[in-house]
Parts: structure tokens; C-alpha cells; sequence
């Protein structure tokens, strides 16, 4: 129902009702309003109804008071008048604190028809804090069945979304008895399981509740609000619940904020003077419902979720109670000292979003590792991201900014937290199919990089074959970006098993062999996605050097995963990216390409070290084909850098081996020696520079002369330059040999 809007004084009401309802239709229908006229004309009337409305809202405040009899708004003039100014003073200010007992008690009496307790409880938004003693009191008619079911959920609904602004809660908290007692009716369940879990403490678990949370369950089915109290006594209590809950992560509680989320929004701006023109909000049910509501309001911790002055008197009286478990408000941690100092103190906000803005309390959250923390944050995390952040389709440009703040305030927790959030991976899963690359597509990959370490069943369909889908129709730069983003994504989670690995006792070792067992295939089956799009991708890109850059960037994580992560697993890359990293032209490609291959070897011989002296879990033997694809890669480059025989020895089915007969077609004069050392394409450059060096007066740049007499010197220059990846493979793979026999002739000579 669309209620009627009041905006003035009661001097003059239909005046300034038909004003404001003027301007908002302007406003709906895209007309033009002048906005000095307006900001003027707005600031004229606060300067002159700013003493008025808190006069004129004392007497609506005395009206409701002493009501007494069940009055119809249609046949009241006085009621329809009070009633239209306590809207207005909300929706421009909001009510002081003296206003909530007296209209939480008309509203929850039932003196009144249910059309004007809905009308009163949507208005009820607060300019700063909401008394508790206001709250208490209103709680106690929902026992007395005054008021209708769906005034009493409404008023439910009232308090979880203005949870943080009451000014303390002890007393409230007393009240969770009472607050349980009200789960046995249907209607109301959902919404007081989320009021119990906003308030459940340990000390408030305990058996009984469990057995009737059980009873519940059995008698209802696996409902999510009763699945979410359970998870939280499990927490708390793991000895208590003793069932087994749904590990998986997804929303347990339907948005409960109602028509007050975008006033409480609007009110804010308008303190702030950051919306020069004011716009009128109805509060009815008709009101669209504002799709950016919590993306960011919910990331400030608030003002005053505990009352200081509150908690003294009540420390001072109960001194010996707080002495050993004192709880320290959120808002007052300001420095570290303070939170080393209260660390087993802390009363976390139930904004739990404003914990990811806060250094502090992500610092805690890193120390302590309390679940229930994690649970809330997740609860909060996965309801704002399935129900606030799908895409904006038809509005997409208008909200894509704050959106992308958003995310960024994600992405910068995660990396401070250096654990991904599994409410990030659903959303990432439910939305990558739906995403066209370029919103927010820094934030997205960011988001990809910190997918945590979970099963591989679902990430086939739901991140490997969208990211492809969208990674082979877009530019070169989108897919460095994606090869950028899954390179974090291997990097985190090898530092991730390396931590839990390091942490693990001997004793625990085999019982996470399973665990171990599912991170290769998982790891294992990020490489080969990773060489599959990157062989595609070269052929769609001519083999740009831009792209063999983050190719050769990924691939040098890969082949240290041996010695630097502790992983029993090396997969060498796919001949349709060695084989254009070997020829490419560039030769800060082939010099990383000659360094990655270095760091295989190293990781290998380690690893045939290792197995010939039983040290590693048989389980994890690498594959014989593994030493296989090296040797013949690497018979592919010592042909062609060193030997000269490119066409002739590389027995890789995708290989460069040729027949004489077609490479004599080719006319080519000299085609074995076209990619050495010397002739290569990415060291031609050298080449000539060097003779320029060695032989200055000689302009016929006879390259021959390089291999015969100048070899050792060439091989200096090239080390000058920087080829450091060329000098580790050259030494290990090429002049190995003729090392170990010089030593021995010197030996011999001795």
C-alpha cells in the first residue's frame, strides 16, 4: 500500500504535501529542477522550520502518548496530522532518542489499527542512537498478543536492521530467553533466529536450547535460519551440537532491512551535504528497493554499538564479574597496543562488513582465528553479495563505480588476510557466466587470484569454462590479465599448503594425505588449463611477445614447485608454448625460457635425489613421463642453440624435426645453423654488435668466425648483457660435460 506523504509543518500540511510530492514526481519522471533554486529554497525552509518541527513533533509525541481508545485514521484529522508529521521529521532527520518509547508503544499497544502501527514503525529511523530502555520496554507487548502477527514481525525486522544503533546492550541480551521462547511460532522463526544470532554469546548456549533447535529442525526440515544458530552453538559449543551441518557457506537470512535502508541513506547525505538537492523517499511498500544499500554503508563500524558511560557504571557495580572477562567495544580500538592489550576482550560489532575496513580487526582475525568471527563475516558477506551485488544490467553505469569500491575494499581484506573468502568464490561461480569482461575486471580477476583451496568438482564449470569462453574473444590484454590472475591463484595456494603443511605434526601427516592428494589434482589441473589456453592464445596472437611475457611468468612459478613449495609435482608446459617460446624473437623470452628450463632440471635431479634415497612418500613419485617431456625439450634447445641440429634429433611428436628433402625445398643456405647461438633470431642483435666489437674494421660480419675463434668471448659478451636465464642453462645443460672433464685432466696432472 502507498502511503500518503506529509513534508510541512502542521501549520500549513496540505501546502507542503502537495510541494514535496510536485518535486518528487519531477524527480521520477526525469524533469528538470533547478538545483540553486532548489538548494535556496531548501535552506530557507531549515533556516526558518528548524525551530518549528522540533516544536511541532513534541506535540505529535504528547498525542500518541495518551491515546487511548482504537481509532480509525480515515475519520481523525488530529491523527492523520500527527501522524504525517512524525513521517516528515523522520524522513528529513530522523527522530531524537526521547521519540522512540512513546511511538514504540503506540505502535505495539494495538490501541491503534494496523495501518497506523506500519506507518509508525517504517518511520521509526533514528538521528543518532536509540535508547535501550526504548527497546526493552517495546519488547515486553510482543507478550501480552496486543498487537497483530505482522506488526510483531515487523517490528523484528525493525530491530535487525537498526541493531547497531541502539545505544548499549546488557539488558537486551537479558532478554534471549524471552527472544527464544518466540521460535516456536512459524511466522516469526526467521527473523528471531536472526535476532538471537546477533545476540548469542557462549554463555548463552546451552543444552536445552540445543535440543529445541533440534526439535525445531526435525519438526520444520533443514531451515537456514535454524541452521544458522546451530552452526554458531557449534561453534561455540562444539561438544553440545553434535550433528553433522552442511559445510557449505550460503545465505541464511532473508534481507531484513525493509523501506528503512535508503532514508537511513538519505538522511546521511543530507548531514554530510553531500547531496545538494534533498529527494523525498516514501517509505510504503511501493518504495523500488535501492540496489546499492549496503555495498558500502555496511563497511563503517557504528558510531556507538556500546554505550562508555553505560559500561562503566555497569563495570563499576559489577566489578568482580568483568575482572576476568571484560568486553571491550570495537569502536574504542584505535591503536595496536590497545589491541594487544584486549585482544581476549573484544566485542566484535554485528556489522560484521565493517571488520574488512578495519586493519585492527583484521589483525585479530589473523591472531586468533576465532570461526565464529569467520561465520558471521561469511553470513554477512554471502547475503550482500547474492542479494545486493547481482550485475546491474539496466543500470549498470550508474552503480558500477560503487561496486567497484566494493570490491576493491574485498580483494584488499583478502590480500591482508592472505585467505580467500568463500562467500567471493560463490559469488564468483554464480557470476562469471553471466559477466562481459570489462566491469569492474580488475576487481573480478583480484577476486579469482584468492578462490580458496576447495574441491575441483565445481570449478571446471563454474571458473574454467566461462574464464575460456571469454578469455578467447577478448584482446591480448584481457588474456595477460587472466594469465596474471590464475598465476596469483597458483601462488596463493601453494604459500596456503605450505603454511597448513609446516603447521601439520608427523604424527598428522598420513591423515592429510587425502587432503594432499586433492591439492595436486587441483593444482595440477590449473597447469594444464593454463597451457591450453595459453597454446590457443599464442596462435590467435601470432605468438605476441607481450603474451609469451605472462606465459613465461606463470610457467617460472611452475617449475620450482619441487624445491620452493615443497610440492612433489612438476608439469612440464605444453609443446604449443615451448615450442614458440624457443623460436620466438625475442630474446628476454628465450633467456627466461632457458632460465625455466634451468630451474626443471634443479627440481628434478632434487627430486630423483630424493627418491633413490627414500625420503619422499612413495605415493607421490613424479612420472616417468615427466623426465621424459624434459629430455626431450631439452634435446630440442641444446639442438638448436648449441649443436646445430634443430631438424634432426627433436623426436617430440610436435617437435621441429624435418626431413632433408623438405628442408632442401626450403632453399634456406645453412637451415641447421639458423637457430644457434649465434643465428638465432633473438640473438642475431647480439651477434653483430659483438663482431662490431671484436673485429672493427670488418664489415662483412662473417658470423662463422663467432663459433671458430671467438666462442668463449661471445658467450661472456652475451653474459654481460644480462642473458643470466642463457648462462645457468648453458653451464648446467651444455658445458656440464666438458667441465667434469677438464677437472679430471687437472686432476690426473696432479
Amino acid at each position: 500500500m502507498q502511503r500518503k506523504k506529509g513534508s510541512g509543518t502542521p501549520k500549513q500540511p496540505l501546502q507542503d504535501r502537495q510541494k514535496s510530492q510536485s518535486d518528487l514526481s519531477a524527480w521520477r519522471k526525469g524533469g528538470t529542477i533547478d538545483p540553486e533554486k532548489s538548494v535556496q529554497d531548501h535552506q530557507s525552509l531549515n533556516d526558518q522550520e528548524a525551530n518549528s518541527k522540533q516544536d511541532s513533533l513534541e506535540p505529535a509525541l504528547s498525542y500518541f502518548a495518551k491515546v487511548q481508545d482504537h481509532i480509525s485514521l480515515k475519520r481523525n484529522s488530529a491523527l492523520q496530522r500527527h501522524l504525517a508529521t512524525v513521517e516528515s521529521i523522520a524522513l528529513q532527520r530522523g527522530l531524537p532518542p526521547e521519540a522512540f518509547d512513546v511511538l514504540l508503544n503506540a505502535a505495539l499497544s494495538g490501541k491503534l489499527a494496523d495501518t497506523v502501527n506500519t506507518r509508525l514503525l517504517k518511520s521509526l529511523i533514528p538521528d543518532s542512537v536509540i535508547p535501550e530502555t526504548s527497546v526493552v520496554s517495546s519488547v515486553s507487548w510482543l507478550c501480552v498478543s496486543k498487537c497483530s502477527s505482522n506488526i510483531q514481525v515487523l517490528f523484528l525486522r525493525w530491530l535487525i536492521t537498526f541493531f547497531d544503533f541502539i545505544d548499549h546492550k546488557e539488558e537486551l541480551h537479558a532478554l534471549y530467553g524471552f527472544f527464544f521462547y518466540f521460535l516456536q511460532d512459524e511466522k516469526m522463526c526467521p527473523y528471531v533466529c536472526h535476532v538471537l544470532y546477533l545476540l548469542t554469546r557462549k554463555e548463552n548456549v546451552k543444552p536445552f536450547r540445543v535440543r529445541r533447535l533440534l526439535d525445531l529442525q526435525a519438526k520444520m526440515g533443514m531451515r537456514s535460519h535454524l541452521q544458522a544458530l546451530l552452526s554458531l552453538y557449534k561453534l561455540f559449543c562444539p561438544e553440545l551440537v553434535t550433528i553433522i551441518l552442511p559445510a557449505k557457506t550460503k545465505t541464511y537470512f532473508k534481507n531484513a532491512e525493509g523501506p528503512w535502508k535508503a532514508a537511513i541513506k538519505t538522511i546521511r547525505q543530507r548531514k554530510q551535504k553531500n547531496s545538494p538537492v534533498p529527494q523525498p523517499l516514501l517509505l510504503g511498500t511501493a518504495q523500488p528497493r535501492s540496489r546499492k544499500r549496503k555495498w558500502n554503508t555496511q563497511l563503517m563500524i557504528p558510531a556507538s554499538s556500546t554505550n562508555r558511560n553505560h559500561l562503566e557504571e555497569v563495570r563499576q557495580k559489577n566489578s568482580d564479574l568483568y575482572s576476568t572477562d571484560e568486553c571491550f567495544p570495537v569502536e574504542q580500538l584505535q591503536t595496536f597496543p590497545q589491541l594487544l592489550q584486549n585482544i581476549h576482550h573484544l566485542e566484535f560489532p554485528s556489522r560484521m562488513g565493517s571488520v574488512l575496513t578495519n586493519p585492527l580487526l583484521l589483525h585479530y582475525m589473523n591472531c586468533i582465528k576465532d570461526e565464529s568471527v569467520y561465520l558471521r563475516l561469511y553470513y554477512w558477506l554471502g547475503q550482500t553479495l547474492q542479494e545486493e551485488c547481482t550485475w546491474c544490467v539496466a543500470d549498470n553505469s550508474q552503480h558500477e563505480e560503487e561496486f567497484k569500491d566494493f570490491l576493491e575494499t574485498l580483494c584488499s581484506a583478502q590480500c591482508f588476510l592472505q585467505e580467500g573468502l568463500s562467500p567471493c568464490e560463490e559469488f564468483l561461480y554464480r557470476s562469471l557466466p553471466l559477466w562481459d569482461g570489462l566491469c569492474c575486471r580488475s576487481q573480478i580477476l583480484r577476486l579469482v587470484s584468492w578462490i580458496p583451496l576447495n574441491s575441483f568438482s565445481e570449478m571446471k564449470s563454474h571458473l574454467y569454462d566461462p574464464l575460456a569462453q571469454l578469455f578467447f574473444t577478448s584482446s591480448l590484454y584481457f588474456k595477460c590479465s587472466v594469465l596474471e590472475s590464475l598465476k596469483g591463484l597458483l601462488q596463493n595456494w601453494l604459500n596456503w599448503q605450505m603454511v597448513h603443511l609446516d603447521s601439520a605434526s608427523d604424527s598428522r601427516i598420513h591423515s592429510l594425505n587425502t587432503t594432499f592428494s586433492g591439492l595436486l589434482n587441483m593444482v595440477a589441473e590449473l597447469i594444464h588449463f593454463v597451457g591450453m589456453i595459453s597454446t590457443v592464445a599464442l596462435r590467435l596472437e601470432s605468438d605476441h611477445t607481450f603474451l609469451l611475457y605472462f606465459i613465461l611468468d606463470f610457467y617460472e612459478t611452475v617449475c620450482d614447485m619441487y624445491l620452493k613449495y615443497n610440492l612433489p609435482l612438476l608439469i612440464m608446459p605444453p609443446a604449443g608454448v615451448f615450442y614458440p617460446m624457443l623460436l620466438s624473437m625475442d630474446s628476454v623470452s628465450l633467456n627466461q625460457l632457458c632460465y625455466i628450463m634451468y630451474r626443471y632440471r634443479t627440481n628434478l635431479v632434487a627430486a630423483k635425489e630424493n627418491e633413490q634415497s627414500k625420503k619422499e612418500i612413495q605415493q607421490f613419485r613424479f612420472s616417468n613421463e615427466t623426465y621424459k617431456e624434459y629430455n626431450q625439450y631439452i634435446t630440442a634447445m641444446v639442438g638448436c642453440l648449441w649443436t646445430s641440429n634443430a631438424f634432426q634429433k627433436d623426436i617430440h611428436p610436435q617437435g621441429l624435426r624435418m626431413d632433408d628433402e623438405l628442408l632442401n625445398k626450403t632453399a634456406v643456405e645453412e637451415f641447421r645453423t639458423s637457430f644457434n647461438i649465434v643465428y638465432h633470431p633473438a640473438m642475431i642483435g647480439y651477434a653483430v654488435l659483438f663482431l662490431q666489437q671484436a673485429c672493427p674494421g670488418d664489415i662483412t660480419f662473417n658470423f662463422n668466425l663467432i663459433k671458430v675463434r671467438f666462442l668463449n668471448w661471445y658467450l661472456e659478451y652475451l653474459y654481460a648483457q644480462g642473458l643470466e636465464g642463457l648462462k645457468v642453462f648453458i653451464e648446467s645443460s651444455i658445458n656440464r660435460v666438458s667441465k667434469a672433464s677438464r677437472n679430471e685432466a687437472g686432476n690426473m696432472e696432479k
